[in-house]
């Protein structure tokens, strides 16, 4: 397994992505890089070796975790991790067999598009007083905030519309175990669609009918999510769910943001979440960015065929998000960035190192949830304020 020193680790974005607000100085690199030692913070790491086996980029991506995490944020424990993996059914088993993590762990099929076999997002939090899993939940409490990461959610049934339905069904019964509810606790999901061009229909439908039945409407709110191409190892599982909810947040705590002068609400053509949700706490701001793309205030896609203007109006779409939070792109944590044609790799890299050199980012090959749109984009942004009105985080 390649050794990697600490200047490599730090300065090395292909290697490894480590988010923060706070610069360090990497050693010998003369340069500043966002690597904090924090309380919370997220790594994306890649295999070195694109031509390496399975097993060995997996350990790799393992070994470096343990090692950056030891070293930067010793005190730290993993809340929530995802593989992504070229493979699924010939690499899933040996994930889940080989990480004995103690926290949320999902595996999906959405390959790197840097050639390797499996990369890594991790998100990290220290001051952790009790860690717990009970039915598929994975909660961590932390002040007076109890954190829920529900992981790789999947239903037997005959349609991605009916798995979807028991899903987020079985979801809500986890929340109300936590003396939680989907519409007051719940911040974001991931949907993973088998075959998004043929399926995601079904989960739209299953996700309006569930909401509609929890009190989520246009006239109240949704949940930011991503719903995006991906799967796991077994073939007839059609769609596949990720969900983070707080339990403490008070009224007013969380909010939405809709940038109407760029992009439209999400009911206006029949689909269910909202694009950005943002949390105040008493010591920071939380946005969670839902997967983002080319589109217009009339629901459009914007430049058809056009990657390079596609991804110029979503980094356009995506800072009015932010701008609503009074936040920018320095304030963005990491990004997960999802193509639709593997061959807009070398542009679109391109692009992000150019706009985003210091922060966290991993593109993936995922179709997205239209055809036309060639790319979308998620991320987290957090901010430090100052709010007497809610406990810190």
């Amino acid at each position: 397994m390649p050794k990697t020193n600490t200047q490599e680790v730090v300065s090395n974005f292909t290697t490894l992505r480590h988010s923060g607000r706070t610069p360090l100085l990497a050693e010998g690199s003369g340069e500043a890089f966002p690597v904090k030692i924090a309380d919370e913070a997220s790594f994306i790491i890649h295999a070195s070796d694109p031509c390496a086996p399975f097993t060995t980029q997996l350990q790799e991506v393992i070994s470096r975790y343990d090692e950056i995490k030891n070293r930067l944020m010793p005190d730290a424990e993993a809340v929530m991790k995802r593989y992504f993996l070229s493979d699924a059914a010939n690499q899933e088993d040996e994930v889940y067999a080989t990480d004995e993590s103690d926290c949320a762990l999902s595996v999906v099929q959405q390959p790197p598009l840097d050639g390797t076999k499996v990369a890594l997002w991790v998100y990290l939090l220290s001051g952790i007083k009790r860690q717990n899993c009970t039915h598929g939940v994975y909660s961590v409490t932390r002040g007076a905030y109890e954190h829920l990461w529900y992981a790789g959610a999947v239903a037997n049934s005959s349609s991605s519309e009916h798995q979807t339905t028991r899903i987020l069904e079985d979801y809500v019964m986890r929340l109300i175990e936590n003396e939680c509810t989907l519409k007051d606790n719940c911040v974001r999901t991931w949907f993973f669609v088998n075959d998004i061009d043929n399926n995601y229909s079904g989960v739209v439908k299953a996700r309006n009918e569930v909401f509609m039945t929890q009190g989520l409407t246009p006239e109240t709110h949704y949940i930011s999510s991503t719903g995006i191409g991906g799967r796991v190892a077994d073939s007839k599982v059609f769609a596949t769910m990720d969900a983070y909810a707080v339990k403490g947040l008070l009224p007013g705590q969380m909010t939405y943001l809709y940038a109407l002068n760029h992009m439209n609400r999400t009911s206006e053509y029949g689909v269910s979440f909202e694009r950005a949700t943002q949390i105040d706490y008493g010591d920071r701001r939380h946005v969670f960015v839902s997967g983002t793309a080319s589109i217009d205030n009339q629901g459009q896609v914007v430049w058809p065929r056009d990657i390079k203007h596609q991804v110029k109006r979503m980094w356009e779409n995506v800072e009015a998000l932010l701008k609503e939070a009074e936040m920018n792109f320095n304030d963005i944590t990491f990004a997960l960035v999802y193509l639709r044609d593997p061959s807009d790799y070398a542009v679109v890299s391109a692009l992000f190192q150019k706009q985003f050199p210091n922060t966290p980012h991993l593109l993936l090959h995922a179709p997205v949830c239209r055809p036309g749109w060639l790319i979308e984009m998620e991320c987290m942004a957090v901010k430090a304020i100052h709010n007497e009105r809610f406990p810190e985080f």
